[in-house]
């Protein structure tokens, strides 16, 4: 009898087109599903009869409660090679493998600069006033002289520093472990948290999320920012308190945010983020495109080709 393998949240369909997955036509029977289903009770009775669920990075968590209301599942695939959505422990304890994809990394830092001159330039703000019938609402700035704030300093903050540095941008960065060395060997200053904040004309979020790291800008951190300056998240929404931003954005405390993620996904319809004016959102695509869907989903179909053989799979680990 053939496995069954569901393959979660592919909202545009780029997962069924990004790999060759009658590779598994033998051994497997492939379900795309194209919502996102938040109820536990709803997710649970779809995946009932799954052996194989595919998950698109932390879209989907798959906590304890999930994972036993799954009797059949053996074997849970995760796109990309870290995954803090995951109960690894009780994964094991059901005796259920759990496996991951590489990842490239450049995308991100790719994004990051197209928001920051979004931010600067105003692009999407005249877009959309260009659209509504009028013509030049304002003035942007550019981003010679300005100071980016890196809060991190790992792969994609030094990608974003490398990528900022030829428009001359001044590049600062902090985070908790980031030393005066290590930010010098990076090429950029390195600043206090409280200085960062207070001197950057934009701040730039790039640390992994965990129990440290979780809501690190907060009110407080909120209102050191100029009035004048930008927030833009592309790493992990709960980075950053919502309700404070929100506050800040709608009260003109910073001058605007542009966003990639956030605390839940896909935003509900009347989020206050779909309606303020001076935010840029966009829908979690910093890390895809058409090379990492290919990537990502091509390993996939690897990983269940190998799990089916009996063969190494590639291994995930938790942030």
């Amino acid at each position: 009898m053939k496995v069954r393998v569901a393959v979660l949240d592919d909202y545009n369909g780029a997962a069924e087109r990004s790999a060759d997955w009658k590779r598994l036509s033998d051994m497997a029977t492939v379900t795309f599903f194209k919502d996102h289903l938040t109820d536990g009770p709803q997710l649970a009775a779809r995946l009932r009869d799954f052996e194989v669920v595919v998950i698109e990075r932390e879209r989907t968590p798959f906590r304890r409660g999930l994972i036993a209301a799954l009797p059949n599942l053996r074997l849970l695939i995760a796109t990309g090679p870290i995954n803090w959505s995951i109960d690894f422990a009780y994964a094991a304890e059901r005796g259920i493998t759990v496996c991951g994809t590489d990842a490239l990394q450049t995308f991100t830092p790719e994004l990051t600069l197209g928001l920051l001159l979004a931010l600067a330039r105003r692009i999407v703000v005249e877009d959309r006033f260009v659209r509504a019938g009028g013509w030049q609402s304002g003035v942007g700035s550019t981003l010679k002289g300005k100071v980016l704030g890196l809060v991190g300093l790992g792969q994609v903050g030094r990608m974003v520093a490398q990528l900022a540095k030829p428009f001359g941008t001044d590049v600062a960065a902090w985070s908790q472990n980031l030393t005066r060395e290590a930010a010098a060997a990076a090429g950029v200053r390195w600043l206090g948290k409280d200085e960062l904040l207070a001197t950057a004309d934009f701040v730039s979020l790039h640390v992994v999320l965990s129990d440290r790291t979780r809501g690190m800008i907060g009110a407080a951190e909120l209102s050191r920012m100029k009035p004048s300056a930008f927030l833009v998240n592309t790493s992990r929404g709960p980075l950053v308190d919502e309700t404070a931003l929100i506050a800040a954005l709608t009260e003109r405390r910073i001058a605007g945010a542009a966003l990639d993620v956030f605390d839940v996904e896909p935003l509900s319809a009347a989020h206050p983020f779909r309606l303020l004016d001076n935010v840029i959102v966009t829908p979690h695509v910093g890390y895809i495109t058409d090379e990492q869907c290919c990537l990502f989903y091509g390993q996939v179909v690897e990983n269940i080709l190998a799990y089916g053989a009996g063969k190494p799979i590639r291994l995930l680990k938790a942030a």
